[in-house]
């Protein structure tokens, strides 16, 4: 493995609740929320989708946003099936592999391997 593990998700028309990453994923995983700030003057279509949570399973972690996740990792080693669960659970989350939020093209995931 060459490279570290980076994909990028996205989910369209709706969002997800990130507290509810946090209640339903908090045990499973370490999770972090990073709340980014805002004013009620800005002019922004997005002002209130800047909030991330930060899920870390053993070697790869998830920057969630509302509509956005990247999949990353820090170094290129094997999954672990904790890992695998969590790939699992943001492609389920994040049913749309294309490399912008607007449905324009296909974006591949890069390889990886599973620890035996």
């Amino acid at each position: 493995m060459p490279e570290p593990y980076h994909h990028v998700r996205f989910r369209w028309w709706t969002s997800v609740s990130l507290d509810k990453l946090i209640t339903d994923y908090g045990e499973l995983y370490k999770t972090e929320k990073r709340v980014r700030p805002r004013t009620d003057e800005e002019v922004s279509l997005y002002k209130d989708q800047r909030d991330e949570v930060t899920l870390k399973a053993d070697t790869l972690s998830v920057a969630a946003g509302a509509v956005r996740a990247v999949l990353f990792q820090k170094e290129a080693k094997p999954f672990t099936g904790r890992d695998v669960a969590l790939r699992k659970l943001v492609f389920e989350l994040y049913d749309k592999a294309t490399p912008t939020p607007f449905p324009f093209g296909f974006s591949s995931e890069p390889r990886f391997e599973v620890q035996d």
